[in-house]
């Protein structure tokens, strides 16, 4: 018996060393010659020191692969901060990563085959690698009393993240350049086409690349934050700094309070750089700032020479002394060919041209720029005017009384104005040009913050679209532009060949659709089924193939085609062709990979992809389709169907307004029309218009305001039901509802919006509709647009 307790003791002295050895496997302080990082069983990492990151192996998301990277080690949700061989996955738990004594490099295997190694240019005689607490993985001499003497860090190669301490941008030294590239997916942190980083131009700056094109531009430093993020400033969160001297050209950032967590990302699925804050009561990473901000910040939106005023309805304008290049393509909001001088400039007489003061801008594209911070403002004029291919100049640092100068040559790419925290710049043209420019230059309007505080405030805004609250007509109301007849439109050919646009063989759009396969089918509805598409040269397309039972016959047809046709705005979808052969009726559109509005904002899991600025995005966008078809188009057309399954998303979640077989074109002065036949879907349909058959440019912002209440909500309109009256949401008067003109200034600036009023009447609810139309309701719970034919 005294034997076998012995025997016991022994056990379980060794049973306790042995749960001590594997806890000093599992958590390594180092990794040197004598130590390695094993993906097996022991699943061993290296952790800093404060135990705040972990580096070692990890799966992402859905994939079958293995990473070596680093993460937070606190956080319960799995947060990848870098990957080192993002490139090369390894397809087992087979990967060790050991140190090279011989180069002083980490080398990572599968199989003894080398899947990834640092690169250090020296050698060093007792090389070790640590995890510090910033998430730097470093590798260093141990000999060395300069602990700071980094042979190799990952801060110098990062792939998604950019952490506090990080430098974003060049050693000019080394060479090396940190920029940050997205993962491909969340499944994938190899390397995708959307990249942010900073650009050696005379003036240096970051841009946002998809690719090899420009997405998003920072604009260049000018002593306060980036000219194109004055949104950047002094915060409780973070402080920063920019470093521009003859050895490096960075950003950086570091955290006031040790106990925040922040972190910079770059995603390619909604392309946008998102700084994140860790809420440890909520154990969720909330969204602080996240740019691009607006449609403005969509690089060159306006094209050279112009300015973009996300406040101003249309949002781009040429500079003052500057006209559209092409008039036409300009007004129909096609921008890109941007704008030209009035009168152009002549370099014999440089010296009697003359400067226009532009306030609140942010300054153009530096890929032709020149920089000297040694000298003032009017020396910098002065020099510019010299100049004859010199186009504008500034401060290159704005703060205190600014200092230092920046000039710009050729043509002023990707300019804005802001309501606050711009810079002034000076745009040269010649002198005539004074005599028709106003003294005072109009300051852009206030531009409202997209804050959750903005989601409360929008409430009133949505009372106000839905024409319960508003009093008056807005100032912002453009004078309303349309030389277009209705019998001069009549009278213009009726048939779809006289269209310009190309109509598709039936065996094309057969063979595009694998012969209108189920597999290839997208969607359904009362017209008929779309059907996903690949042409011959890989072009995708949707197909709407309309059925004998839909309310859309030739006439809905041949009006879809011709309306459609006419119009050219980046949230309208565009239609590719037709195809009428036989008894089938088709149309052929750009493919949206992302489907209908409703398929988002309906979904709980996609939901949670449209944060707030997202939908906000999502509602201006409407926003300017809606005001362009009834305002700023050559024909002033009403959609009379407008609903979620009728706006479309592209792949960057942009909204695109389709299907108009039930729109209707108003020409000269005419501002409402009377029609027996009632066309739309209940519950979005504004009560004059169902009742009576009135429809007007107020009947489509009626729909609107429906439409607002679902993205905001995420319920659809027909399940809302007010329990202390019986009153529904479309017994309100059209009057008091806004144009969209007036729409687009509430949503982005600050104006003051009215009280409520007293609604115009009550009606009775129910989840169907009321008793007048059930009969003709029974068809559309699905959202199905209908046609009634009713004696009036």
């Amino acid at each position: 018996m005294k034997n076998l307790m012995s025997l016991m003791r022994i056990i379980f002295l060794c049973y306790h060393m042995l749960l001590c050895l594997c806890e000093i496997s599992l958590a390594l302080d180092s990794i040197s010659q004598d130590l390695s990082l094993s993906d097996d069983v022991d699943n061993t990492t290296l952790v800093s020191k404060d135990g705040t990151f972990e580096l070692g192996f990890f799966t992402p998301g859905n994939s079958q692969k293995r990473y070596l990277g680093i993460w937070y080690r606190k956080i319960p949700i799995q947060t990848v901060v870098w990957v080192a061989n993002r490139l090369d996955p390894i397809n087992d738990s087979s990967g060790i990563l050991r140190m090279n004594t011989s180069s002083g490099n980490l080398v990572l295997t599968q199989d003894d085959k080398v899947v990834w190694t640092t690169t250090s240019s020296k050698r060093a005689e007792s090389p070790v690698a640590l995890l510090l607490d910033s998430g730097n993985l470093v590798i260093r001499d141990e000999k060395d009393s300069n602990i700071e003497a980094y042979l190799w860090q990952s801060f110098d190669y990062p792939t998604d993240t950019f952490l506090p301490e990080m430098k974003f941008g060049w050693d000019l030294r080394t060479g090396i350049n940190r920029k940050i590239t997205a993962w491909k997916s969340p499944d994938d942190p190899s390397p995708s086409d959307f990249s942010f980083g900073m650009v050696l131009n005379n003036y240096p700056e970051a841009y946002m690349m998809k690719g090899n094109q420009k997405f998003y531009r920072s604009g260049p430093w000018n002593g306060l934050h980036s000219s194109g993020s004055p949104h950047v400033r002094a915060n409780p969160i973070y402080d920063f700094r920019f470093v521009f001297n003859e050895a490096e050209v960075y950003y950086t950032y570091s955290l006031k309070n040790s106990s925040v967590i922040s972190r910079l990302v770059l995603n390619a699925t909604s392309y946008v750089r998102r700084r994140y804050v860790w809420i440890e009561s909520k154990q969720i990473w909330e969204v602080y700032t996240s740019v691009p901000l607006d449609l403005c910040d969509s690089y060159s939106l306006c094209g050279a020479n112009a300015n973009c005023v996300i406040s101003d309805s249309p949002v781009c304008q040429c500079l003052e002394g500057f006209k559209p290049k092409y008039p036409q393509a300009w007004n129909s909001m096609d921008w890109s060919h941007g704008c030209v001088r009035n009168k152009e400039l002549s370099c014999e007489n440089k010296h009697k041209d003359e400067f226009i003061k532009l306030p609140e801008m942010k300054t153009p594209d530096t890929t032709h720029s020149w920089l000297d911070q040694t000298i003032g403002l009017e020396e910098c004029k002065a020099k510019c005017l010299d100049n004859c291919s010199c186009m504008a100049y500034a401060n290159s640092d704005i703060s205190g009384q600014g200092s230092g100068c920046a000039m710009w040559f050729g043509d002023l790419i990707d300019m804005r104005q802001f309501s606050d925290g711009g810079q002034e710049v000076y745009v040269r043209v010649d002198a005539s040009e004074l005599e028709h420019t106003s003294k005072s230059h109009k300051k852009g309007r206030v531009l409202a913050a997209v804050t959750v505080s903005f989601a409360v405030a929008t409430v009133s805004g949505i009372l106000v679209i839905l024409g319960l609250c508003y009093r008056k007509k807005s100032r912002a109301n453009v004078k309303e532009r349309s030389d277009f007849s209705i019998k001069s439109y009549q009278n213009s050919a009726m048939e779809v060949g006289d269209m310009d646009l190309p109509v598709f063989d039936l065996s094309t759009i057969a063979k595009a659709t694998n012969n209108f396969t189920l597999k290839n089918k997208i969607g359904e509805g009362g017209f008929g089924s779309v059907y996903r598409g690949t042409l011959a040269d890989g072009q995708e397309i949707a197909v709407k193939r309309l059925s004998e039972s839909s309310g859309q016959g030739l006439t809905e047809f041949k009006n879809e085609v011709k309306l459609i046709a006419k119009l050219q705005h980046r949230n309208l979808v565009k239609l590719l062709g037709c195809c009428l052969e036989g008894e089938e009726k088709m149309l052929v559109y750009e493919y949206m990979i992302n489907g209908s509005l409703n398929s988002f904002i309906f979904d709980q899991e996609k939901s949670e992809l449209l944060d707030w600025s997202k939908r906000f995005n999502i509602i201006c966008g409407i926003t300017k389709g809606l005001l362009y078809l009834h305002q700023d188009s050559r024909l002033r057309i009403i959609h009379r169907d407008l609903k979620a399954s009728n706006v479309l998303l592209d792949n960057e979640l942009n909204p695109k307004i389709s299907d108009f077989g039930m729109a209707r074109i108003f020409g000269g002065d005419q501002k409402e029309g009377n029609t027996g036949r009632i066309v739309g879907t209940y519950g979005y349909m504004a009560p004059e218009y169902a009742t009576d058959g009135l429809f007007s440019v107020k009947s489509d912002v009626f729909s609107f305001g429906v439409l607002l209440m679902e993205i905001i909500s995420g319920k659809r309109s027909r399940g809302y039901y007010n329990q202390n009256h019986t009153q529904n949401l479309i017994g309100h008067n059209p009057d008091d509802r806004p144009g969209m003109s007036s729409v687009l200034l509430m949503l982005v600036s600050e104006v003051e919006l009215p009280e409520p009023k007293q609604p115009g009447f009550f009606g009775k609810y129910s989840g169907e509709g009321d008793s007048s139309t059930s009969k003709q309701q029974q068809s559309s719970t699905n959202e199905i647009t209908i046609t009634l034919l009713e004696a009036r």
